[in-house]
């Protein structure tokens, strides 16, 4: 992998800054080279989640977390646009149902795991419950957690043990053969405030906007701490999260189609092998088949 994509990865050795990132980073990029970058390495993916389909060994879960505007759906569009459906799937998380909130805030995510063989892509994930809860932390009040009755209990300790559940999760995951690649689209304030204004005078964007999104770019500081700080506490040896610059969005699609193009190459993936007993088979049936 190249080093401007390697330089994405946050090692979780050291403390992480989301102010140190540039959000508009292209590397030795531009458009027209990042164009034709990526529709090779889109076959490349293409020929390896055949092989991760037929092997059938690994899941490869796929978490897409961003501010509003950010250029996740799109970049899921042009990312994933050479896959075959059949070893591919999306979820897109929003608010829990009344049926989510009675189990634990894993749960749903869990039940969208991708099984072995396939792709899972989550647009937004188990993180938003220590990134928009923990900017509005009167939603973890919905949870009905026992002793976690009133918002001032929400503390330190709460979202600590959280983040502990997180990486447990994750830890679990990992040692049962899923490949877990984390992506955070880092978009730049004054960025996603021209996207939004586009949204507004684009007759056919208006359905992608929203009047909660203003009222979400108002806590724009609080949600960079938090991802900041959820960033600094699961991102791990094993699930490492990589920080995106969402700017330029034809730099975000290649950098993450290089990426995971990287951890697929390093599974060393193949087609199945038969048995000599099931090669026997084979030359029988094909001898059979020439008769007819």
């Amino acid at each position: 992998m190249k080093n401007e994509f390697k330089a994405l990865i946050v090692q979780g050795d050291k403390k992480f800054s989301l102010k140190k990132v540039e959000t508009d980073y292209t590397g030795t990029f531009n458009k027209e080279k990042a164009k034709d970058e990526l529709v090779k390495t889109k076959i490349e993916i293409s020929h390896l989640q055949e092989k991760l389909y037929a092997a059938g060994t690994h899941s490869v879960l796929i978490i897409f977390q961003a501010m509003d505007a950010a250029g996740k759906d799109s970049a899921i569009a042009h990312v994933m646009s050479g896959l075959n459906p059949q070893g591919c799937q999306v979820f897109s998380f929003k608010v829990p149902t009344a049926k989510e909130y009675e189990h634990d805030f894993l749960w749903r995510h869990y039940l969208a795991l991708p099984e072995r063989g396939r792709i899972g892509i989550h647009n937004r994930s188990h993180y938003e419950n220590v990134l928009a809860c923990k900017v509005h932390p009167e939603y973890i009040l919905n949870e009905k957690i026992p002793g976690m009755e009133e918002v001032k209990k929400v503390n330190k300790d709460f979202w600590k043990k959280r983040y502990e559940s997180i990486r447990n999760f994750e830890s679990h995951l990992c040692a049962n053969g899923t490949v877990i690649l984390k992506f955070f689209l880092n978009v730049g304030k004054a960025e996603q405030k021209q996207r939004f204004l586009e949204r507004i005078e684009d007759p056919t964007k208006n359905w992608k906007f929203s009047s909660g999104d203003i009222k979400e770019r108002g806590h724009w500081d609080d949600y960079m701490s938090a991802y900041q700080e959820a960033i600094n506490e699961t991102s791990t040896e094993i699930a490492p999260w990589h920080i995106i610059p969402a700017d330029k969005k034809w730099f975000a699609r290649l950098a993450i189609s290089e990426i995971i193009l990287d951890k697929l190459k390093k599974l060393h993936l193949d087609f199945p092998t038969v048995s000599e007993e099931e090669k026997a088979k084979l030359a029988e049936t094909k001898s059979i088949l020439m008769a007819e």
